[in-house]
């Protein structure tokens, strides 16, 4: 009978494991020491011209009641509840939204600094994803340029240094939904307003008037001047 030798089986077959988990650990290895060159704060914006003054515009960014109507995620679930707590506007106003769609999920803003009508900066958390926000104001035209900008710190984090990568695509993609819904809101809201400035209206039509009827002096001659004839 011929000898087998369990030893040497063993040892082929812990091979492919430790082949694996070398593997592994090699990937995780290269993966970290790229994290690590990887920035620690990643920051990302995007910006629109509105056909409105900076006032006009400012009055959307300030109120969260008013921001609730062109958050970009609302475009995704009409049906999210909203919750306003705190102040009614600016410093110090709480925004918290619910949704039972998963891309949406619960999030909120704080107002932590405004300054009319150019600036509003907010503590956020979308999901999960915390980290600072900011709406600038300023002229552009006869309109006004709008940048909506987000702040993530990854720190040390480097799952959260890989997480960063993908927040330009991410976020910069609502930014942008959420800015042209903006638009739309405050430009629709100063159409009426805009249609009663001078020049706006077309211009009535000229009215036809009648020529005056002759005095019954100027439509006969009079009776002396007939006689002369």
């Amino acid at each position: 009978m011929g000898i087998i030798n369990r030893g040497a089986t063993g040892e082929a077959s812990v091979r492919p494991v430790l082949r694996l988990v070398l593997g592994v650990v090699a990937l995780f290895a290269i993966l970290a020491g790229v994290a690590i060159t990887l920035p620690d704060h990643v920051h990302v914006a995007r910006t629109i011209v509105i056909n409105a003054p900076e006032g006009a515009v400012f009055s959307h960014l300030n109120d969260p009641r008013k921001v609730a109507v062109w958050l970009p995620w609302r475009q995704r679930d009409p049906d999210m509840r909203f919750d306003y707590s705190g102040a009614a506007g600016g410093e110090g106003a709480h925004l918290e939204w619910f949704s039972d769609v998963p891309s949406v999920g619960a999030g909120s803003i704080d107002i932590t600094e405004s300054e009319a009508p150019r600036k509003v900066e907010y503590d956020v958390d979308f999901g999960g994803l915390e980290g600072t926000s900011y709406l600038l104001v300023s002229p552009s035209g006869s309109g006004s340029k709008v940048t909506w900008g987000f702040g993530y710190d990854t720190g040390t984090n480097l799952f959260k240094r890989w997480k960063g990568l993908m927040l330009d695509r991410l976020v910069g993609t609502d930014y942008q939904l959420g800015l042209s819904k903006l638009k739309s809101v405050v430009e629709k809201e100063r159409a009426p307003e805009e249609s009663m400035t001078p020049g706006a209206a077309t211009q009535a039509a000229p009215v036809e008037v009648a020529p005056a009827q002759a005095t019954p002096a100027e439509a006969a001659p009079a009776a002396q001047d007939v006689q002369k004839q």
